[in-house]
């Protein structure tokens, strides 16, 4: 057919939103864009080193999202399988520019530094962030993967194409350098005692 119809759609109901998306509703893409841009762009700012670098990231993983739309489950939360996305692409983008040495020492070589409980508690999130991403690239990456996002040591290895045993030293390595970025620039926050309770994946 030429002239073929879009499929209309109502932005109160994501379902139709969606199925506009999948038969290739440019209105209905726009609008899934621009309602989720801001929480797809954090997820890739957080993995990348420069908002340039962000924004690669982002523009590759919604047209991911688009492509892989019709694959979707209505019955599991629209944003965790956004974020999986996200989060995959730019672990893919890591993997891909290989721009960093990786730190390959074993786990037994790394001594873990008794991080106290309340140290997150002083100091804002805003805050935990910039100091995550003052981390080498792999020790960032695997501490978000893990503290953040919720992903466990094996599930970070084969993402990172590392084998577990590194991907438990770095992940060490990181909380070690982060406590240590906190005691440089908070030294109010201590004494105390903290740990990091962000994940995310069991949202609703």
């Amino acid at each position: 057919m030429l002239f073929e119809k879009k499929i209309s759609f109502n932005q109160n109901d994501f379902d139709s939103v969606v199925a506009a998306c999948i038969a290739g509703n440019n209105q209905a893409q726009r609008y899934m864009y621009q309602k989720y841009f801001g929480y797809a762009k954090s997820i890739c700012l957080r993995y990348t080193s420069c908002l340039e670098e962000s924004e690669e990231v982002l523009n590759e993983g919604f047209l991911k999202v688009f492509n892989n739309l019709k694959n979707y489950d209505p019955s599991y939360p629209f944003k965790v399988w956004l974020r999986t996305i996200m989060v995959n692409t730019a672990i893919s983008y890591y993997r891909k520019h290989k721009k960093h040495i990786e730190d390959r020492t074993a786990l037994e070589d790394v001594p873990e530094l008794r991080l106290e409980e309340d140290i997150v508690s002083r100091i804002t999130a805003d805050e935990v962030l910039k100091l995550i991403q003052r981390l080498k690239p792999l020790y960032k990456n695997v501490f978000l993967l893990h503290a953040v996002d919720g992903y466990n040591h094996r599930e970070i290895a084969d993402m990172l194409q590392l084998n577990e045993a590194t991907v438990r030293s770095q992940y060490i390595r990181a909380r070690n350098q982060l406590q240590e970025l906190i005691r440089q620039y908070y030294p109010y926050s201590y004494p105390g005692s903290w740990s990091v309770k962000t994940s995310e994946r069991s949202y609703a």
